[in-house]
């Protein structure tokens, strides 16, 4: 008997989803994907995105699979399918009331970032100038986060509530896409001392391949992507790096308009609205995942090592992180 392919993982999409898509993963060989269900919708239209998501997971049962659990990750994998992880990139659907944690906890939401770039009743966004840090409301949520076996996601948040937040949690949490500031300097990456934070606690960063978080954009070179996360390797461990590539396949312009600024503010009248940069040569969809050892390998990777940031990393931390700890 052969034996079983390493798992391919990948921490962060938001994709205009179809079968194409999902039969791209399937080519690839995707173990599972973790999947925006929402950016600012309050808590009832994100339920109507998880009803959506239902049908979907329904729909194109030969090709996906729910992955709420370890034993979902499991079994999604033993089938040949991809495990669909359901994650947050704001707080808002859980609006004012902590008892929504749980609610959306039992409604399969796994990941839930405390900001997207502004300021929340959780915490921080980067693009604020004043960082305040968590919030008492933060700190509550993710206490109840930590029981419910909800991850605290902090790939947008600004310096002071990332390290906060890495403080308050008792389980391990995530940056689930973003890269050092010490290769593409933004501050929507991650500086050195949160990398190190993240990684004394147990965390993972998922590194992204998304081009305005590469050093040369579009135009960055896989090689110059693995250079990085071999220095990265370094500083944090290879057992805490994973792939988290905020990929947005085939999601138009506007898309990206609601993101930036969803309904809290609007562009001045005649200013032209954002639009996606193009995806690096080597990573335009799923199907070349795969590809990413090879230039891992390059970079001095071993096997072992390149097998646990595309998917044994994030297996392992999914596996733990995703049950519930009423002791938390």
């Amino acid at each position: 008997m052969p034996a079983p392919r390493p798992p391919l993982i990948d921490g962060l999409q938001f994709c205009n989803w179809s079968r194409a898509i999902f039969e791209q993963m399937h080519q690839a060989g995707m173990t599972a994907v973790h999947v925006t269900v929402a950016y600012h919708e309050g808590f009832r239209p994100t339920v109507d995105r998880i009803v959506e998501w239902q049908w979907r997971l329904r729909e194109h049962a030969d090709l996906i699979a729910p992955g709420n659990s370890a034993a979902d990750l499991a079994a999604a994998e033993a089938t040949g399918r991809t495990a669909i992880v359901f994650g947050l990139q704001n707080p808002l659907p859980i609006e004012d009331d902590l008892g929504l944690v749980d609610v959306l906890s039992r409604l399969g939401i796994r990941f839930m970032q405390l900001t997207y770039n502004n300021q929340s009743l959780l915490g921080c966004g980067w693009m604020e100038p004043e960082d305040s840090g968590v919030t008492t409301m933060g700190r509550a949520v993710i206490r109840e986060m930590n029981r419910c076996g909800m991850v605290v996601d902090l790939s947008h948040s600004g310096e002071r509530t990332t390290l906060d937040a890495i403080a308050a949690s008792h389980r391990p949490v995530t940056v689930s896409h973003a890269n050092p500031q010490s290769w593409k300097a933004t501050l929507r990456n991650k500086s050195d001392k949160v990398l190190r934070a993240l990684a004394e606690s147990g965390g993972i960063l998922g590194l992204s391949l998304y081009p305005v978080h590469l050093a040369d954009g579009p135009d960055t070179t896989l090689a110059s992507l693995c250079e990085m996360a071999a220095r990265t390797a370094e500083l944090v461990g290879v057992q805490n790096l994973g792939i988290g590539s905020d990929l947005c396949q085939n999601q138009p312009d506007s898309v990206l308009e609601w993101m930036r600024v969803g309904r809290w503010t609007r562009l001045p009248p005649g200013t032209p609205g954002p639009k996606f940069q193009a995806q690096p040569v080597w990573f335009r969809s799923n199907l070349d995942f795969p590809g990413l050892a090879t230039g891992l390998r390059a970079a001095g990777f071993a096997p072992d090592e390149v097998a646990g940031i595309l998917g044994g990393n994030w297996r392992r931390f999914m596996a733990e992180s995703f049950a519930p700890d009423p002791s938390a």
